[in-house]
């Protein structure tokens, strides 16, 4: 036991290409708004923290986008509204600053600056749909603290520390006048300036490795071949035109390690593959592009390694090696529960809790792993953050020092942990999959992610037709993803048509296609993947398709965003604990049905539900914390609708309730029980049994939120929701959880 357990963090930092290839604008805010507060943060708090070593993973794509907002050339309608002066402002430009400029997480970014606050009341709760009304309760100066406060609370806690001009504005807190602005402004334009040059810091004083995800972000495995995923998902629908590209799958890496490289002054010695999905064809690129280590999630390990990751899961935390035709990568595989523990569960704790949770989980791993081992955290950088105090920096600081400080635990690269640890188990073959239920059913299977692909490769069999030159880059016969290789292959107009196809490969468009999940930006994102597709054509000189101008995304009835996809069985605990629980449930967006009542119409966020074999399961969000919101004289009443009406009475201080039955008589007992919690969420079950349900019924239902008996807001005012129950076979061939995983191992929140 002498030998220590080397942990290794990779935070991967991402953001889909927002850039509008037409219009030449950035359609969305985030890849701004996330390197003033976490690009920056992320290595300025390791830079801070003596003994703190971590992965850096950056796509090319976003390292593009920052160099562009550094240097003032990126054109965001969003700053473009920030800068200008309220009383030059038009209504339209006033209503995209009032419905706009509330994006922020209400605990942690409005909540603790008491300006902001008010605005928000004053804004009406920061409704979603802005209107001239609305609009009205606001003058000049309001909005020009708006502006300042939307882009201040943005701006991460290190970023403070080391800018006094954002602690300057922060103590003057209102009446900002047009010179505070341009400090704001100037000041963070300064800081992403400083971003990069940090990372490359970070690396030059070893205390951070830097790797690199394919240029676009895009999941290898389709590119190189579409039906790779029907190996875990026999069953799936593919796309009708069928896309077998490996020579593009190579160019996005290719490409990706030389951006990197370029802007660093060095290759990289890893990547993270976008998702984490992996297969052999994608691992034996890496490997040919000079890629010393890649990685994946332990769902992959399991269902790649005969027997599983067994009872102590002890296989999981060894470095891997994988050889294909004589190529050979290493590989590491991402531990479930510590990552998520990080994503979901620690950003409600006290940082000294969590932090000490967190190395106790450490070393009783340090026991089972024979001999020390390895263990790798991989997640989002950039995400969680914000649902953390001070943007996570007191928890990350706690826990890089007390990691270095703990006998026994050791932190480092994956770099040097293959030095460290030399030993590779070999693994005889790789399965085909991602860090999302080991397969890639996120992006296709869906009748829009299929359209999708079909879009991508006609596109594509077009661009290859109509321009030799095209063909020729999109074939290969390029040098470390530079261009030339041809006649033409100084043409630029063919490396914008490459760029653009390149973009549309991404996996972010295919990520909010179909009903896996939802945004109220989907939209944005589907426009600008045929946005994408359109350059090619237009660069080209070809008519573009008028199904390109048709949404892919389609709008579906009042707020329904998807029916359940498979069985669940979610833990009744109020909070949202686990990524996969919930993944195929069936989901309503409640701010499509709004409520009577003033007073509760911004309560509520959306409603999930579903089913296993048992239990009817449901999940009420608010906009905020509901535990936060409610009184313990309160009650949310969840009212269901089969042959009778069936009610569920829910309040703070109780974890199970009588079912209510209405006849005659008003409201008797059924003599069934369901059982709730109410945290952060509202979650109930109740047995399949009472409500009489068959295969194939509807269950129609709605809820109520009451105070001292006064119904304060009722979702949906007039027609209920329908819930269809397909019964206890729904989707058990396509949603398989491996064996060796066990339930509270299943976390994670944010997409990588």
């Amino acid at each position: 036991m002498n030998e220590p357990l080397y942990v290794s963090f990779l935070w991967h930092m991402h953001q889909p290409f927002y850039k509008d290839p037409v219009q030449g604008e950035y359609i969305l805010p985030w890849t701004y708004l996330h390197a003033v507060k976490d690009y920056y943060d992320m290595p300025a708090i390791v830079d801070a923290t003596p003994g703190a070593k971590v992965v850096f993973n950056l796509v090319p794509s976003l390292l593009e986008q920052i160099l562009e907002y550094a240097a003032g050339t990126a054109v965001d309608p969003f700053l473009v509204r920030a800068r200008m002066a309220p009383a030059d402002m038009g209504e339209e430009d006033k209503l995209f600053v009032l419905e706009n400029f509330f994006s922020a997480n209400r605990k942690r970014m409005i909540e603790p600056n008491k300006r902001y606050l008010e605005l928000y009341c004053l804004a009406g709760d920061g409704a979603a749909k802005a209107t001239p009304e609305r609009l009205r309760s606001l003058n000049d100066q309001d909005l020009l603290d708006l502006q300042v406060w939307f882009y201040l609370s943005w701006t991460g806690e290190a970023a403070r520390r080391s800018f006094p001009a954002f602690r300057q504005l922060l103590d003057k807190g209102k009446n900002f006048n047009a010179a505070d602005k341009l400090l704001l402004f100037e000041t963070q334009r300064e800081l992403i300036g400083e971003i990069i040059p940090l990372y490359r810091k970070l690396h030059e004083e070893g205390k951070a490795e830097l790797s690199v995800s394919p240029y676009f972000h895009p999941i290898l495995p389709l590119l190189c071949d579409t039906r790779s995923a029907r190996i875990a998902m026999p069953k799936v629908s593919l796309p009708g035109v069928s896309f077998q590209h490996p020579e593009d799958a190579a160019s996005q890496v290719a490409r990706g390690v030389d951006c990197f490289r370029k802007i660093f002054g060095f290759a990289p010695q890893g990547m993270w593959p976008s998702e984490g999905a992996i297969s052999g064809q994608a691992l034996a690129i890496m490997a040919d592009h000079g890629l010393s280590w890649s990685a994946s999630d332990e769902w992959v390990l399991s269902h790649s390694l005969a027997g599983g990751l067994g009872r102590e899961r002890e296989a999981l935390y060894r470095p891997y090696g994988f050889q294909q035709q004589g190529r050979e990568i290493a590989l590491f595989f991402r531990d479930h529960v510590l990552s998520d523990l990080i994503g979901f569960t620690y950003g409600e704790w006290e940082a000294e809790r969590a932090v000490a949770d967190f190395i106790g989980r450490l070393k009783e791993l340090r026991q089972h792993a024979r001999g020390g081992g390895a263990v790798s955290i991989i997640m989002d950088g950039e995400n969680a953050w914000e649902y953390y105090q001070d943007n996570g920096l007191p928890f990350l600081s706690k826990l890089y020092a007390a990691l270095d400080d703990t006998p026994g635990l050791a932190p480092a690269t994956f770099s040097e942990v293959l030095r460290f640890v030399p030993e590779r188990r070999a693994l005889g073959r790789i399965h085909p999959g991602s860090w999302i239920n080991a397969n890639y059913g996120i992006w296709i299977g869906h009748p829009e992610e299929n359209l999708g692909w079909e879009y991508l490769a006609r596109a594509r069999a077009m661009a290859v037709e109509k321009s030799p030159a095209v063909a020729a880059l999109l074939a290969g016969n390029e040098s470390g993803g530079e261009g030339g290789g041809s006649e033409e292959g100084d043409d630029q107009a063919a490396e914008l048509v490459c760029k653009s196809l390149y973009a549309a490969e991404g996996s972010d468009w295919f990520w909010w296609y179909g009903d896996d999940h939802f945004s109220p930006h989907a939209g944005s994102f589907d426009l600008l993947f045929r946005r994408h597709l359109m350059n090619v054509y237009r660069l080209l000189g070809a008519e573009v398709p008028g199904e390109l101008y048709e949404p892919i995304k389609k709008q579906l009835p009042a707020g329904l965003v998807r029916e359940p996809a498979a069985l669940i069985t979610p833990d009744i605990t109020g909070a949202v604990t686990d990524y996969f629980e919930w993944l195929a449930a069936g989901l309503y967006d409640l701010t499509k049905q709004s409520s009577t009542m003033h007073a509760a119409e911004s309560l509520l966020q959306s409603f999930f539900y579903g089913f296993d074999k048992n239990f009817f399961y449901f999940r009420i969000d608010g906009v905020q914390s509901l535990e936060k919101i409610f009184r313990q004289e309160d009650c949310l009443s969840l009212h269901l609708i089969h042959g009778k009406e069936f009610r569920l009475d829910m309040q703070l201080s109780a974890s199970e309730a009588q079912l209510q039955v209405k006849g005659g008589s008003g409201w008797t007992p059924s003599g069934a029980f369901g059982q709730y919690s109410i945290g952060r969420i509202a979650e109930a079950r109740v047995p399949l049994a009472a409500l009489g349900l068959t295969a194939g019924d509807k269950l129609f239902t709605y809820f109520t939120f009451t105070r001292s008996r006064e119904e304060l807001g009722r979702w949906p005012v007039d027609t209920p929701l329908l819930l269809n129950y397909a019964g206890p076979d729904l989707g058990v061939d396509d949603w398989l959880i491996p064996e060796s995983v066990t339930p509270d191992s299943q976390n994670f929140l944010f997409s990588m």
